[in-house]
């Protein structure tokens, strides 16, 4: 195999591992908030719970297809065209991640120290699985 046809395997591996971590994301974020609405009794809990995690699952997605391209850059021949074309790309993609994280967050990236996709999914899932409060 030579090295163009590894990198380009390469990039199609990422690419459907982007893919599939949105899929199997999007199957996980309704299970947690289905379970969240079992506990909660409250389709607002439930819905928040799924825009919180199903927004994660994305954010994730978004930097694995990133990372594709990245290594697409590789494999491409290195005409102008093709530079400007996997830029926009990437500035488009990156633009989704970053006004995703802020609808999720609530405030801009810069505002909320230490919030990461991993830890927005955990208190998610936290918040899914804690009792019901008592009014």
């Amino acid at each position: 195999m030579s090295g163009h046809a590894f990198f380009e395997a390469i990039g199609v591996a990422f690419e459907f591992a982007g893919v599939l971590a949105m899929a199997l994301g999007f199957i996980v974020a309704v299970v947690i908030s289905l379970v969240a609405w079992r506990r909660h009794r409250s389709g607002t809990v439930a819905f928040r719970t799924l825009r919180e995690t199903f927004g994660g699952v994305i954010l994730l997605g978004l930097e694995i297809l990133v990372a594709a391209d990245l290594v697409k850059t590789v494999t491409s021949s290195p005409t102008l065209t093709d530079a400007v074309v996997l830029g926009i790309i990437v500035l488009i993609r990156t633009i989704l991640s970053f006004s995703l994280q802020v609808e999720i967050d609530g405030v801009a990236p810069w505002k909320r120290a230490l919030v990461t996709g991993p830890q927005v999914l955990a208190q998610a899932a936290r918040r899914a699985g804690e009792p019901p409060a008592t009014s």
